[in-house]
């Protein structure tokens, strides 16, 4: 076939091209898990055309706290992206829909299992018209099995998968975590699984469906708790900021608030008593080893407490450091963010230019010959319309074939 018109030109920036440059995502997806995946893609490079409906992906509307009237849960997951807002159920606007489908290089999509297929966008037309495409799916709890009819929301799972049942003090009610713990982990390994695909296809030429479950990818977020449960028989309990398997390993009271106290090894344990001027301890049968400590943290707990007492957290903190010694105040967000700067970490990047630049988190992977970049703010809604619209669609009407591929 011949080639296709070329994609709306980048906006100029300084950074060299991500090792996803001159793919194509098409998202179908809407509040987290998948628009965090796309955001990553397009980090490294990924072209991401966002397709929302036209009243804008929910999270637009899901405020306080906002910036400039735009709701932060939105900015934080939608950078690199362009927004077109398509009502599936006009014909036109499917149209387009099915357009870029057919030109992607990748689509992923998070509605309701069957959701899709009422468009004819489920995964075998898109395939049909587009063999090599890498389609990726998340849901809630399985595409094809009895939990087909649940919906996915973040609170559904972190209650149905157990972890709730962990979070919290022993003595009272299970708590959720305070973030979206399981779309997060659905949405990394849709980045993760997408990101095989890819590699799968330019070996082979040959695309293939991913799919990823909050349920399944929590259950694996789990890890040592829900390997307790498979291979050890037990069932995982709230223990508050306890650890079930290492002490010390949690918050403690200092003169003047909490420090973090972690010995994870036998090492750890004898240093953290010469810091703390009870070496003894270190010797006394009942704590020599992890197990002895786990099993007796009921009496050694207040013996670390008593010597902890003695000194502020700033002070314990800059002890602990000194000796190489795990452990750390229990920061505010903002304190957090402003640690990894003190650090030299630089954990904010500016995206866009002037009155539209938007603060935002950067991608955590660093890539020494293809660094990821920023070079899209999270777009309005359908701020990218008329230059898609004109892309997929040209003077003919939308294009039918497959997008070419080198």
């Amino acid at each position: 076939m011949s080639p296709e018109p070329p994609f709306p030109p980048q906006a100029p920036h300084a950074s060299p091209p991500g090792p996803l440059a001159g793919v194509l995502v098409a998202d179908f997806s809407r509040i987290l898990a998948g628009p965090y995946a796309t955001m990553l893609l397009g980090d490294l490079g990924a072209e991401v055309v966002k397709v929302e409906a036209p009243s804008g992906d929910d999270t637009r509307a899901w405020m306080p706290p906002v910036r400039d009237g735009v709701s932060t849960y939105y900015l934080g997951v939608n950078r690199n992206k362009r927004s077109i807002a398509l009502d599936l159920a006009d014909p036109e606007d499917l149209a387009v829909a099915h357009a870029l489908a057919h030109r992607a290089d990748v689509l992923i999509e998070n509605l309701r299992p069957g959701g899709m297929a009422r468009f004819g966008l489920d995964e075998p037309s898109v395939r049909a018209a587009n063999p090599g495409v890498v389609y990726a799916s998340i849901s809630g709890f399985g595409t094809a099995g009895d939990g087909a009819d649940l919906a996915g929301y973040d609170l559904m799972v972190q209650a149905m998968s157990g972890m709730m049942s962990m979070t919290g003090e022993s003595d009272g009610p299970a708590y959720r975590a305070g973030v979206a713990v399981c779309d997060v982990f659905a949405g990394l390994h849709a980045a993760v699984g997408i990101l095989a695909a890819l590699e799968h296809r330019r070996a082979t030429g040959t695309g293939q469906h991913v799919e990823v479950d909050l349920l399944t990818a929590t259950l694996s977020g789990l890890v040592n708790q829900t390997s307790a449960a498979v291979a050890g028989a037990q069932t995982p309990s709230r223990m508050g900021n306890a650890h079930p398997s290492i002490f010390p390993y949690e918050p403690m009271p200092t003169a003047d608030g909490q420090i973090i106290v972690i010995a994870g090894n036998d090492r750890q344990f004898g240093l953290l008593c010469e810091v703390l001027d009870i070496a003894e301890v270190a010797h006394d049968e009942r704590f020599r080893a992890n197990r002895d400590r786990t099993v007796n943290r009921d009496v050694l707990r207040p013996v670390l407490e008593c010597a902890l007492a003695t000194r502020t957290t700033a002070d314990w903190f800059a002890r602990f450091r000194a000796r190489g010694l795990p452990g750390g105040p229990i920061n505010t967000v903002n304190e957090g963010v402003a640690l990894a700067a003190a650090l030299g970490l630089e954990p904010v990047v500016e995206v866009g230019e002037g009155k539209n630049a938007v603060p935002s988190i950067r991608n955590p992977v660093t890539l020494s010959e293809t660094p990821t970049s920023y070079r899209r703010p999270p777009p309005r809604l359908d701020e990218h319309r008329d230059e898609l619209r004109t892309w997929l669609t040209g003077p003919t009407g939308p294009l039918s074939g497959p997008r070419a591929r080198d």
